[in-house]
């Protein structure tokens, strides 16, 4: 990957919907091998997919939650079987592998408190082998972009 792949993968990142020409005018590419160089990072698997990016709020998700989370036990088939099952939990969005006192991080979206209590006790309990579960609501979000930082 070089300087212009990344131009075209920042550029994409700030707006996904651009046409071919409006991508490669902006960076400073003909049509042709700016598609070229499109296709072959979807290829690659750079990219992997295009997708829009919707309010939650707006969608009826208003609340947005990072829960911490510590086994009690890192064999693998713990820690498997937690993995597998925050994979079917629709209401986690990410899930993070982490270094220091938790094991994981959610970042989780829910309607309301009941919504995320319910969660908690019939989503999250039930999996098991879960030593501290640690909540943080989030009131306001100061910064949020999907765009990565410039490479030299």
């Amino acid at each position: 990957m070089d300087a212009k792949d990344r131009q075209i993968i920042r550029a994409l990142q700030a707006n996904g919907r651009m046409t071919n020409q409006d991508l490669a005018a902006e960076v400073n590419l003909s049509p042709s091998p700016c598609l070229r160089r499109l296709r072959n990072l979807e290829d690659s698997g750079t990219l992997r997919g295009y997708s829009a990016e919707v309010d939650a709020k707006a969608y009826g998700l208003p609340i947005t939650v990072f829960v911490r989370i510590r086994l009690e036990r890192h064999n693998e088939d713990d820690v498997r079987r937690f993995e597998s099952r925050i994979h079917a939990i629709d209401e986690v969005l990410e899930c993070h592998v982490l270094t220091g006192a938790s094991d994981y991080q959610l970042r989780v979206v829910v309607p309301g408190l009941d919504a995320y209590e319910d969660f908690i006790r019939h989503r999250i309990h039930p999996i098991g082998g879960i030593a501290s579960i640690d909540t943080s609501f989030v009131y306001s979000t100061v910064k949020k972009t999907n765009v990565f930082p410039a490479i030299d």
